[in-house]
């Protein structure tokens, strides 16, 4: 993805280059002892003859769409191309055409990804374990640092690949069995550099989606890539415009695309990461410039005019593509010199085409060295793949579901063949080298704009792998209006079976306010400290049922008010059980999905508790978006069914940002409680380049809702009806909100929210 910087010796992977096929005719000097360049890809079976033609394909991020509006000229005009070499983004759009993929095939394939989901680790909310989706509904950032001997430990780059990567495997899965790049439907060299050494490494056999994803690793940002013993990053580096590269090719004539970055004038060098810009356009324009001085007047270069388009910029595809287009169309008449006739061309598309079509039958699996430990779960997740055609749809599925629990920093698949000639898949995982242990943030803030605010800031410790089947430690610690520090071990009983015990104890003190008519009468300070077991059941990773035994003591002491109230200890044993559904797309601004919740709690006197009684919670939000627009329904319900009024830990609470929002924070509380809201947002900005660089949303909210301190008072009519109006920002600290709530007496309420709402 880089655009490469100054120029260093080319060592190829291949031991020698093996020439490319020609379209028509044997080509001249080819290596004695390799085999024909008819052999090596159908499109050499025409007659006569022509000059040979090679393709280069520069370096340049998101700018390198513009390669595709090349191909597309070039294929209008009925140039057939006999050999690609490519660097980072040109690498993976010279890769899927050499697969056989057409010009238009690639452009569909670009302008239907989700680009910013594509450049993220963790698979799609919806397809992660259920623990982790429990584990997201906190208010802890998604950015986990790993922790070993007492030090914090940083990813190997901000982007671990893991979805590119499966990406890339599926779009080349029909040609995977291929391992020699000459025998792929178009010749094809790709060009990383080894991070060790700084020197290019051009890659021309062996595995293609690895190849690809080595070029296009973007030091900092992507992770590097292990592939035959070398640590490998961008080829912009070391070759961003990989001229030498082609012309080793065995070609005549070169067709080279440079969508390199241009130099930027004084006036616009006005910030650090300008300037640290312009230093890497400099070292990349001095090796393409070397590289364009080897270039003879048969050749041919298009510069799209991409001006100063950024490289990361995602969202500029589809222009990229247009201005390569209107480049390659400028050069259209040298261009022509080279077309075919319409029926030769069309017998070359159909060839390239051909290598695509069908699969093999995946006759065995195997875990390769350094995955021993994930060995059983592996065999026993792929195991019913064997005796069946290669699925990419199916593979996919099951990487990103055991990705999900999070775990690895990379999970991959490869089609291989043994010495039977059988074809199957050699499956590897990788460990997060910077775990196994890991520590999370997090921060929840709200103020009303009045003097009244408060805070939770907290950290989670992860052990994780504590047992074969994946067990966790884990240990949590928060500071604020709530302070807590509780611990659980989760213990899955195997790799197979969905069941679980989770033996869990915490500390915790908090504040617990008496409103009467809206108002704070008095506040106490409630401290306890409890432990339980619980067992459970997984379904998949969309639900689970769990029960188990509860055990809490504390004390009550007066903070603020009549020092006359009743103050004290307590203690509760009883049992639990809950069912939990979870098929929510995302816990911040959900788009598509449902989250669901019912818990049975109740205190026993014959277990040693102060009192006999039971409360009851739901909880619903489902979610659907039309286009930009979604709409949300979230309905909670709570009840304490028979315990004493006095109760302190038996109060529901309402007031705030979606808890009628017009009201104070926690201004009304009650034994009883029911609130539905109806939210309403829009998408204004996506994230990336643009509104404030993160995904922001406007909307509204219709919200009715109160408490009751008999079950008996609570009817619709006796509701609150209260409304808002918010923007939101999806940022990497959790949403923040800037709202207005009003009630329909006319009460007003603004906040400032940072955390969780659902």
């Amino acid at each position: 993805m880089l655009a490469g910087a100054g120029s260093a010796t080319a060592q190829d992977e291949r031991p020698a280059p093996v020439p490319a096929p020609a379209l028509s005719g044997p080509p001249s000097g080819a290596a004695e002892g390799q085999p024909s360049p008819a052999a090596a890809s159908p499109a050499a079976s025409s007659p006569g003859t022509r000059p040979r033609i090679g393709l280069v394909l520069s370096g340049g991020g998101a700018r390198g769409a513009a390669h595709i509006g090349v191909l597309k000229v070039l294929e209008d005009l009925h140039v057939p191309i006999d050999a690609i070499a490519g660097t980072s983004m040109g690498a993976v759009v010279g890769g899927l055409y050499a697969t056989g993929f057409s010009a238009h095939d690639i452009e569909r394939i670009v302008g239907t990804l989700n680009w910013q989901d594509a450049f993220k680790d963790s698979p799609p909310r919806e397809e992660l374990t259920f623990r982790r989706k429990q584990e997201d509904q906190n208010f802890l950032v998604k950015f986990p640092l790993g922790l070993r001997g007492g030090h914090f430990l940083l990813p190997k780059g901000l982007i671990q690949g893991q979805k590119l990567n499966q990406t890339l495997r599926k779009l080349t899965l029909p040609v995977a069995r291929i391992t020699d790049f000459d025998a792929l439907p178009t010749p094809f060299r790709a060009v990383a550099t080894d991070l060790e050494t700084g020197e290019a490494v051009v890659m021309g056999e062996g595995d293609l989606t690895s190849a690809m994803r080595a070029s296009v690793s973007a030091p900092g940002v992507f992770s590097p890539v292990e592939r035959e013993g070398r640590l490998l990053v961008d080829g912009g580096l070391s070759e961003n415009l990989p001229i030498d590269v082609a012309r080793a090719m065995n070609v005549d004539i070169l067709i080279v695309v440079d969508v390199g970055f241009p130099l930027l004038k004084r006036d616009k060098l006005g910030s650090a990461p300008v300037i640290s810009n312009q230093m890497l356009a400099i070292l990349v324009g001095r090796d393409a410039n070397r590289q364009r001085a080897t270039l003879t007047s048969r050749d041919i270069v298009i510069d799209p005019p991409l001006e100063d388009a950024s490289s990361f910029d995602f969202g500029i595809l589809q222009r990229a593509i247009d201005k390569g287009e209107r480049a390659a169309l400028a050069s259209s008449e040298r261009l022509r010199a080279y077309s075919v006739s319409a029926d030769e061309y069309s017998r070359y598309a159909v060839q390239r085409e051909d290598i695509r079509r069908g699969t093999p039958r995946v006759e065995f699996v195997r875990v390769e060295p350094g995955s021993e430990r994930y060995a059983e779960a592996l065999t026993n997740l792929f195991k019913d793949v064997v005796g069946k055609p290669l699925d990419p749809e199916q593979l996919g599925k099951r990487v990103t579901g055991y990705y999900g629990k999070g775990n690895l920093e990379a999970l991959d698949y490869e089609l291989v063949k043994d010495e039977q000639d059988r074809y199957g898949l050699a499956l590897t995982a990788r460990r997060n080298s910077w775990g196994p242990n890991y520590v999370r943030f997090g921060l929840n803030l709200q103020d009303d704009f009045e003097g009244n605010s408060n805070y939770n800031a907290a950290a989670r410790f992860v052990l994780s792998e504590i047992t074969q089947p994946g067990g966790e430690w884990v240990w949590d610690l928060q500071v604020g209006e709530t302070s807590r520090l509780a611990t659980e071990i989760y213990l899955p009983i195997s790799q197979s079976l969905p069941y679980f015990f989770l033996p869990h104890a915490e500390l915790e003190a908090r504040n617990v306010t008496v409103i009467t008519d809206q108002q704070a009468v008095a506040e106490y300070r409630v401290r306890s400290i409890g432990y339980g077991l619980d067992f459970g059941r997984e379904f998949g990773n969309w639900g689970e049922i769990r029960a188990g035994l509860r055990s809490e003591s504390g004390t009550s002491r007066l903070r603020v008010g009549d020092p006359t109230l009743p103050t004290g200890d307590f203690d509760s044993r009883g049992y639990f059980t809950r069912m939990s559904y979870d098929r929510l797309d995302d816990i911040n601004f959900p788009r598509h999905g449902q989250l669901a919740s019912l818990e049975w709690s109740g205190q026993r006197a014959g277990l040693g508790s102060d009192q006999t009684a039971d409360r009851l919670s739901f909880n619903w939000i489902a979610a659907r978006s039309f286009g930009r627009q979604t709409a949300v329904l979230w309905t909670s319900l709570g009840t304490a069914l028979n315990a004493p009024t006095a109760d302190l830990r038996t109060l529901y609470s309402l007031g705030g940002f979606l808890n009628l929002s017009g009201l104070k924070a926690d201004s009304i509380s009650g034994r009883h409680f029911g609130i539905s809201r109806l939210l309403l947002y829009r998408q204004v900005g996506r994230g990336g380049p643009g509104f404030l660089d993160v995904p922001a949303y406007v909307g509204v909210s219709l919200e009715a809702g109160n408490v009751w301190q008999q079950r008996g008072d609570a009817s619709f009519g006796g509701t609150r009806k209260d409304a808002s109006v918010f923007l939101g920002l999806d940022t990497p600290l959790g949403p923040v909100y800037l709202a207005t709530g009003f009630e329909e007496g006319g009460d007003a309420a603004f906040y400032l929210f940072l955390g969780r709402t659902f």
